[in-house]
Order: C-alpha cells, then structure tokens, then sequence
C-alpha cells in the first residue's frame, strides 16, 4: 500500500483524549481497508477521497499503551502513549513565545517534572515534498532534552497546573505563528462567506493575479534574499549604536519590506496556514482550543469579532464538534513609545469579550495587567496560562468552585450626577496602587477623567466638570496602569457603556 500513511500527529509518546471517541487518521489507496488496535479496541476504515478516519471508542486515563494500525502488507506501531487531556495551543507570537525566554522559563525546565506532552505543528507555509519529509520527522514529545525549551510557555504552564488539578497526563499540539492574522488561520470558503471577512484574501488575489507559480517563486525568492541581509544589517545596527531607534535604523538599514509581497510561500497571506497547519492535525480529538491572538489585525480592530467567530465556528465544524470549547486569551496592555494611543487594541479587547458573550462554550482569560510598555510580548506568561487553566477548570471541567471570572461590565444607570456600574462575575473589589482608570462622558461625548467609589458589587463614578453624564468607559486606552481588581485577584476587564 505505497499511499498508506498516518497523519504525523501520531506518532510514539502521543497523548489521546480521555473519553471521547479517538479519531485515528491519515491517507491511502482509494478502497483500502484500515484497520486500528488499541488497548483491546479495534475500529476500521476504508479510504475514500484519498483520505481514512477510524474512530475508537472513548478510554478512560492511562499510560505506556500501545497502538497497532494495519493496510494491507503495511503496518504502524506507536508506543509509550497517554490518554489524559489534549488542548490545542493556537494564536500568533505570544501563543508561540518559548518556554526558554519566559522569566520563570529557566525555573521550570530545571525542576519541574509535569506529565505534560507536547507535538508541534509544523511551521511551513507551503505544502511540496519537503514539507511532507520534514513533517514526517515529527512527533511528540516529553519533557526531557532540549524539547521542552522550545514549548510554547503559555501552552505549558496552563497544561502544567491542569495536569496537576485533574491528575492525568495533558497534551498540548501547538499550532501557532508570530505576526499572523485571524485570515491566515482560516480557509478561503470561511473567508469568501463575508465582504468584510475578504479584505486581506482580495490584496493576495490581485498580487497574484495573472503572474506565473514560476515568477510568483522569484519574487518571494528575492524577497527572502533581501531580507536575511536587512535582519544582518538591523542586528549590527542595534548593537553597534548607542539610544538606538527604528528611525534610525531604518535609515541605516534602508526600507523594511517585512513581511514581504502576498506570494504562495509567504505565511503571511490569508489562507497561508490553514491548510498546512490546522488542517494537518485536524480532527485529532481534543478537549478544546486555547488561543492567543488579535495583535496583528489591529489595523482592521472594526472586523476582529467577525473574524474570530468565523475562525471559532471553522475550527469547530473541522473538527465536528460545534460546543467544542474555545479559550480567549484577551490582550494585555501595549503601545510602543512611539506610537499615538489609536485605541485600537480597545476595540480587539471589545470583540474578545463579545465573542465570549455571544458565542457558546467560550472562555476569556482577562490578562489587562500582564501587558509591558514598549514591549509586544511580554516576558511573564504565568498569569496567562494560570487564567486560562481557571477557565478550563469551571467552563470545561465543571469546578464551579474556581473562581475564573473577571469583573465584566452589565449596566448602568445615572442618579444623582454619578454612573453606578453593575457587573457580571463581581463580588467586591480591591485597588492595588492608584486609582486610575474610568473617564465619563455627557451628552457632547468628551471624555474627562473620573472619579469613583467601590459599593460592593457596584462601582460609582462621577466628574465634578460632567454634571450630566452619559457614559462612561474603563480603561479604554492601549496601554494604562491596571489597579483595580475583582475580590477574586482577577482584573477588572475595560468597557465602554458607548
């Protein structure tokens, strides 16, 4: 059976998912039978459109199983494998920020020994004969080596604490890109399906229009030429220079073209990783998705809560489960030094929560405070992993008692000059440091900062220069000090009443 394969996510030292049907698949021989043996259970297959999907029956958490897959004269055998939980780590840069370079990085990978697990996807744009070489060499891992090094921190320490909470071995597949938009994680169907959703699929649609596959390799080529000597010329630049600025570099350097023109082999295209990424491990069983992302689609921020439900809805139909959970990481506080505040990571948060608001089986982990001034990726990732493993813990896992929730605004009413606020998930509230935080609005829309005063669950705000207010908003900026929080330690999430 020379077309027989299994898909590359399994492979020895694998992690299944606990009780749930298993999904075993890959591709073959038009009507070739396969045949899947697992722990005393089998199920069959018979390859239709080059493609077979066996399904076994839900197991219970286990260790050291073995598993037999037979086509024909063919046969597979994978060992060492866990069943426990199994998350998939998606989102861009700091979803894929290394296990190495977090602050608490080198004290994990010194003294911990979790049952934790890990497969990463690859990282290859482009699907040809090198990418299925190159992917066939990969597989899971366990933490032990120089593997674990290069895990996605936020991946490994929410499946650290939720390995440790529910007593079974996690699995994380990470399926994750830095710079990358919602579009580049989605298909062109899911894309088409919306004019507003099309906007970056049409910019690679018009470069490509009308140049051949071979011109479309020599532009990308050239591309990739160029920049390899620009990174060489920038790292000098910066290291040589004294106050650096991207200003200066630039003119040091000359033009940055990153991330380059919209060719097949650029990841930065729409489409680009959802077929050699998403699709490649898809529909291997899972217990849901976490995802960290949003930054790089703040130049439409308007669009993002249609781009991340049509993401969340083609996630879940790919891998047939349409309750399956979806963990939101929202962002943190950011703004570089040299940029104006256009409040568009405001409306990327707004979208977050409204997607967590309106679409089932949704989590979202506030990480207001976890952000650095002048700084994309933050170097802690503890909080974000512990506040994603909060959410899984009571939506997924049914800990009502784990208080997972930030503050998140309901209503309001005006009375007496002052905005008394209500919240969902609120039980009191403590300020760490300065008050800071709300401004308030009256009819003519002008924002002045505002005063306020905790009551319980409620929060009273007012201005002495707004005698009619209207509305009020919190936070709403990319980048302020947090210090107000939820009787739980979480932060309060930003709003605005409009």
């Amino acid at each position: 059976m020379k077309g027989f394969k299994v898909a590359s996510v399994f492979s020895d030292r694998m992690v299944l998912q606990r009780n749930k049907n298993i999904n075993v698949f890959g591709t073959g021989d038009e009507n070739a039978v396969v045949t899947v043996e697992f722990d005393g259970n089998t199920a069959k297959s018979v390859v239709k459109n080059g493609k077979w999907l066996a399904v076994l029956p839900p197991h219970k958490e286990a260790e050291n199983l073995g598993m037999t897959i037979r086509c024909g004269d063919c046969v597979k055998h994978f060992s060492d494998i866990a069943v426990g939980e199994v998350w998939l780590a998606g989102g861009q840069s700091n979803m894929e920020y290394e296990l190495q370079n977090c602050i608490t990085g080198k004290e994990h990978l010194e003294n911990d020994k979790p049952r934790v697990r890990y497969y990463y996807t690859q990282k290859n744009a482009f699907i040809d004969e090198k990418f299925l070489e190159d992917e066939a060499k990969m597989g899971w891992t366990k933490f032990e080596g120089d593997s674990p090094k290069c895990w996605s921190a936020v991946g490994y320490i929410f499946a650290k604490e939720l390995s440790e909470k529910l007593g079974c071995v996690v699995g994380v597949i990470g399926c994750n890109w830095g710079g990358t938009k919602a579009c580049h994680w989605m298909s062109r169907e899911s894309l088409e399906a919306d004019k507003d959703m099309r906007h970056d699929l049409d910019l690679y649609d018009e470069f490509c229009k009308d140049k051949s596959p071979e011109e479309l390799e020599r532009i990308y080529q050239e591309y990739v030429d160029y920049h390899a000597a620009w990174e060489k010329k920038s790292a000098e630049y910066y290291t040589t220079v004294e106050n650096p600025t991207w200003d200066g570099c630039l003119e040091y350097c000359g033009e940055n073209k990153y991330p380059g023109p919209l060719c097949p082999r650029n990841p930065f295209h729409a489409t680009a990783l959802y077929e050699s990424m998403v699709k490649r491990v898809a529909p291997y069983t899972i217990a849901g998705f976490m995802y960290y992302q949003g930054e790089s689609d703040d130049d439409r921020p308007q669009y993002y809560y249609k781009m991340l439900r049509g993401l969340i809805t083609l996630w879940r139909e790919d891998w047939g489960d349409d309750e399956l959970p979806f963990l939101i990481v929202q962002l943190p506080m950011h703004r570089y030094i040299a940029d104006e505040d256009r409040k568009n990571w405001c409306l990327i948060r707004e979208a977050q929560e409204k997607v967590f608001r309106t679409i089932k089986n949704t989590g979202l982990a506030v990480i207001l405070d976890c952000g650095e001034f002048n700084e994309i990726h933050p170097k802690d990732k503890e909080q974000v992993g512990h506040r994603l493993c909060l959410q899984a813990m009571n939506l997924v896992y049914g800990d009502k008692n784990t208080e997972a929730f930030s503050p998140l605004y309901r209503s309001h009413i005006v009375k007496d000059g002052k905005v008394e606020i209500s919240f969902d998930y609120a039980d009191g509230f403590e300020i760490k440091g300065e008050k800071c935080g709300f401004e308030i609005a009256g009819i003519d829309g002008e924002y002045k900062p505002a005063e306020f005063i905790l009551n319980d669950d409620k929060i009273l705000v007012f201005s002495n220069e707004i005698t009619d207010p209207v509305n009020v908003r919190y936070q709403w900026t990319n980048y302020g000090d947090v210090t107000l929080y939820g009787k739980n330690g979480l932060p309060v999430a930003p709003f605005r009443t409009k």
